[in-house]
C-alpha cells in the first residue's frame, strides 16, 4: 500500500508498507493492502509501519486523523 503520514508541515514517512497498526477512537486497527475504505480518529499511542523492505519504524502521535482510500492508498495526519 502507498502510505502517507504526515506532522503539520512534515512528511515523517511516505513510501510503500504492507502494515500500518495504530490505536484509533474505536480501538486498535491494523491495515493490510487492499484494505476497506475507512476514516477513524486516532488517539494516544504509537503507530507502527512495516515498510516493503521489512523494516519497522515507529511514530508517537498525540491525536490524528486515518484514511484509507480507495487505490491501496493510506494516509495519517498525526500530532
Amino acid at each position: 500500500m502507498k502510505l502517507s503520514i504526515y506532522l503539520l508541515k512534515k512528511i515523517l514517512f511516505a513510501g510503500e508498507a504492507s502494515l500500518l497498526n495504530c490505536k484509533t477512537s474505536m480501538g486498535e486497527i491494523t491495515v493490510l493492502d487492499n484494505h476497506e475504505h475507512f476514516i477513524g480518529v486516532l488517539t494516544a499511542g504509537a503507530i507502527k509501519v512495516i515498510d516493503d523492505k521489512k523494516q519497522e519504524h515507529f511514530f508517537d502521535v498525540k491525536s490524528g486523523f486515518l484514511e484509507v482510500r480507495q487505490g491501496n492508498e493510506v494516509r495519517c495526519i498525526i500530532q
